[in-house]
Formats: C-alpha cells, structure tokens, sequence
C-alpha cells in the first residue's frame, strides 16, 4: 500500500511515518507534502496514492482547497483537531479521522477502516464524501455575539477593524471606533473568520483587510500596519509573517 503524508508539521509527519513503518512496514510513504499548493503540484505529476493522511489546518490554507481542485481517487483520513461535531461527522461517513494528539493505537484503527472500505475507493471521490467535505468546511461568521450590560450585541463582522488582545481581555474595535468585549479567547476568534479577510497579525491583533490603510517596512524587516482606526499599540508584522502578509493584503 502506498501513503501520501500532508503535514505542515515535520514533526508530526515524521512521527507518522513511523507509526506506519511500525504498523506494517510493507507500507510505502510515498512522500511527505507540506502546503497545498506542494501538493496540487505533487497530484499534477505523481500516481496518486492509495491513502492520503492529511491535516486540515495547512500553512498556506485548508487541505479541502487540494480535494475541491484535484479528482481524487484516494481514501482520505483527516488529521484534525477540530470539536467534536465535526468529528462526529467523520465516523458516520466513509473516511476516518486521527485526533491529535495522534497514537499508533488510533492510527492503525484507522488503517484497518480503511482496510474495511476500500472497495467504497475505487472511484473518484464519491458524491457522499463532496458533501462531507463541504460540511466540514469551517463555517465563518457573518456576526459576532457581544454583551452589553442586559443587551445582547450582534457586531457584523464586516464592520470589525480588528479584535486586540489586552492581557487576558479581548476586545473588538469596529470601523466606527465603538469597542465591545468578548469572553472568547483570540485563537477561538480566529477559527470563526474568513482568513482571506481577517489576518493574524501577531499575538494581540487580528486585523480587517478592510480596516488597513497602509503597511510601513520597519527596521529588521518587518512591517507595521495602519489602520483607517486608531490602536493602543502599534501593530507590528514579523520579519518571517512579512512576505506571506504581502501576498494575503494583494489577495
């Protein structure tokens, strides 16, 4: 059997690989891609695979942008830290999922569900398994739930600035300059926005693209963003974010 790794993670894919070669080490890992982009381009040279292990979260996107634009004819197990509904789905439909932190005791149950399912692969990617995907598709928030004394505030997300993390509290500046706080954490927030709208600057913004008045270059090549807002700090891009900002802004 051969295995394709999707892993931004070289760590995780290499302790993969080692649990497959621990399983059965008549099992080839055909390769170890890293991006989506890597593996549109692996797809468009390579024999596809009998099994793909691949995580969802990948450094230049989702993994489903590879499924959505490649004819697959390979069972997928999805690599995910995602809830439990999203999970849920996975067990009642032909393709597993490994959740991290992954063991070799759940990585060869689901070798072995796939063993059980292989006959269901023989075509391209079935029809159940399309709407699979488009369910598990993160669904991105159009508004956000603020309180306000005894209101409950829906804040449209399209007229947020940014969302500053200060300290340990969280707050959400809108276009108009209003300021509501919320009880969620900054990584929870970013789950719920469309990444091709809303960048995670650094640890304390999460920014609006449409918010942003200019990028200055900063010493040690970085960048600092302006905002059409004022901000109680500056917001400084990092020298190793600065390109993948660029592309995001121009995107």
């Amino acid at each position: 059997m051969n295995v394709l790794i999707i892993e931004d993670e070289p760590r995780a894919a290499k302790e993969l690989k080692n649990m497959i070669q621990q399983i059965d080490d008549t099992i080839q890992v055909v390769g170890i891609l890293e991006s989506v982009e890597q593996a549109k381009e692996w797809f468009a040279h390579n024999a596809q695979p009998d099994l793909i292990l691949s995580d969802i979260q990948l450094a230049d996107g989702l993994s489903f942008e590879i499924y959505s634009q490649v004819q697959i004819t390979s069972a997928v197990i999805f690599c995910t830290a995602f809830d439990e509904y999203l999970m849920h789905a996975f067990e009642t439909n032909a393709v597993s999922y490994l959740l991290k932190p992954i063991t070799i005791e759940k990585l060869e149950k689901a070798l072995e569900k796939y063993e059980s399912m292989k006959a269901s692969f023989a075509e391209p990617l079935p029809n159940n398994l399309q709407s699979l995907l488009q369910m598990i598709k993160p669904a991105h928030k159009t508004a956000l739930l603020v309180n306000e004394k005894e209101k409950i505030i829906p804040v449209q997300v399209k007229d947020i600035a940014c969302i500053y993390l200060d300290n340990t509290i969280l707050q959400i500046i809108t276009l108009q300059n209003k300021k509501y706080f919320i009880t969620a954490t900054m990584d929870e927030t970013e789950r719920l926005l469309d990444p091709s709208i809303f960048y995670r600057a650094n640890r304390q913004y999460l920014i609006n693209k449409a918010a942003i008045a200019n990028a200055e270059r900063f010493f040690a090549r970085k960048l600092v963003v302006k905002l059409l807002v004022p901000t109680e700090e500056q917001i400084v891009i990092s020298k190793a974010k600065a390109g993948d900002f660029l592309q995001w802004l121009e995107g």
